[in-house]
């Protein structure tokens, strides 16, 4: 189902144009983040050897998808850094101290999307503006639309879940340690992870 604008090289016929997928519009609206049923998670390589997984359990956005429109969808996400939990209170704090992220002076990472597009089927890419500490820089983010549902409450949602792979050391965060075998204790390559249920809100009365 074609959320977003999908990619296509040749001038579609004005009936093409202008035909709308009756579910895809369905789902026309604006959406918010559901935290409790949603993650935003990394892994990271450590002593070159094994992973270490955290997840940030705080975080609020919203979503606006256009069925009519597909190419006005848009994504906004803010994390708080200051929630960052690998399963080690020692880690979490020098991760949020000024040798990582700083969370005390920059209390947010932020993501603000630019473009989406169709890749096939239910795959998806979102691009825009990931922030982290003061540095701001361009990420794409692959996605699977998971679906549409009404929960047992009455709320309409829609899934997704997707990855982006990024180097830290491109929004300054560089801290390592060299190891005596050789290699770094931290990679620079992280892999982000997302996994999100956004809720629709409720039609205006009047």
């Amino acid at each position: 189902m074609a959320l977003f604008n999908r990619k296509n090289n040749t001038a579609p016929s004005a009936a093409v144009a202008t035909a709308v997928d009756p579910a895809l519009a369905a789902l026309s609206g604006d959406y918010t983040i559901d935290p409790a049923h949603s993650s935003i998670g990394f892994t990271v390589r450590h002593a070159m050897v094994t992973n270490v997984r955290g997840s940030f359990g705080e975080h609020e956005g919203s979503l606006k998808l256009d069925g009519h429109h597909p190419a006005n969808s848009s994504a906004s996400i803010d994390v708080k850094i200051a929630s960052v939990d690998t399963g080690i209170a020692d880690r979490d704090g020098h991760l949020v101290s000024g040798d990582f992220f700083d969370a005390e002076k920059f209390p947010l990472m932020k993501f603000r999307s630019t473009q989406a597009e169709q890749l096939g089927g239910d795959a998806y890419r979102i691009t825009g503006d990931l922030t982290i500490k003061d540095v701001t820089r361009p990420l794409s983010i692959d996605l699977e639309f998971n679906g549409s549902a009404t929960d047992v409450y009455g709320n309409e949602r829609v899934g997704f879940e997707g990855s982006a792979d990024i180097l830290r050391s491109d929004w300054g965060l560089t801290w390592n340690a060299a190891l005596e075998t050789g290699g770094v204790m931290v990679s620079d390559k992280v892999k982000l992870n997302f996994d999100i249920s956004a809720v629709k809100a409720a039609a205006p009365q009047g």
